[in-house]
């Protein structure tokens, strides 16, 4: 996978993320082909990288139920 330069994407918080600071999670949903995933906690951290179809999936498992423990 080619670099993407994440300097300038327009991080938000998941509203799935816990609101008391615990489990958060960041998305930046402004990108043209990739979605960019970090812990809120460490903002230098690694970043997770989905391509817009695998992402379109994931969210819509989350919202169906289908990845309840």
């Amino acid at each position: 996978m080619r670099s993407i330069d994440l300097t300038f994407a327009n991080w938000r918080k998941s509203s799935y993320s816990n609101p008391d600071g615990g489990a958060c999670v960041e998305v930046a949903d402004d990108l043209d082909s990739v979605i960019p995933v970090r812990d809120s906690k460490v903002l230098h951290g690694p970043v997770l990288m989905f391509p817009m179809a695998g992402w379109s999936a994931f969210v819509e498992a989350v919202r169906g139920g289908e990845l309840n423990a």
